[in-house]
């Protein structure tokens, strides 16, 4: 086993696309870009005491978890404001193939926090459940349960519903 880091700009091509699926399935896809950046400016303050052989993904997914709070607790804080509405959605990849555009993004929203964050971080981050239990608190077994859960629901709300 190595004694030695790699650079962290291997640490941020190697693990930053499942960083970002594990921001985009927790908070969506509007605050997920900046959890993202905030996490790797987290990570880069703290990556020189990271100690050799530890789990870089898990370690980078508990600052990612972390972030998300304080976004969602951000977002809770924010004023919001009472006008008019526009009928018509922002172009943005909307729509588009592979997007993170209203079928999948409500569903994941649907489902209660601790099943989107479990799911994310099984599923998207490749965490084992001991770890997922380590981050979000609670038992590995309570974690699969979650997961499991959070598959059922998705499967009846997403997949179920686009075929009919």
């Amino acid at each position: 086993m190595s004694t030695t880091l790699p650079p962290f700009e291997e640490i941020v091509a190697t693990h930053g696309p499942t960083v970002l699926r594990v921001c985009r399935a927790v908070l969506g896809p509007m605050d997920a870009d900046d959890a993202w950046s905030e996490t790797f400016l987290a990570a880069l303050r703290a990556y020189p005491t990271l100690q050799p052989g530890s789990n870089v993904e898990a370690w980078l997914v508990t600052i990612a978890h972390r972030k998300a709070i304080d976004v969602t607790r951000a977002r809770a804080r924010r004023p919001v404001t009472a006008g008019e509405v526009p009928d018509v959605p922002a172009a943005d990849a909307a729509g588009q193939p592979g997007s993170w555009d209203d079928d999948l993004w409500q569903a994941l929203r649907d489902l209660p926090g601790k099943q989107r964050q479990v799911v994310a971080y099984h599923y998207l981050a490749g965490l084992p459940y001991a770890e997922i239990a380590a981050i979000v608190g609670g038992t590995a077994d309570a974690a699969r349960r979650a997961a499991a859960d959070g598959i059922k629901n998705l499967r009846r709300t997403y997949l179920e519903g686009a075929t009919s």
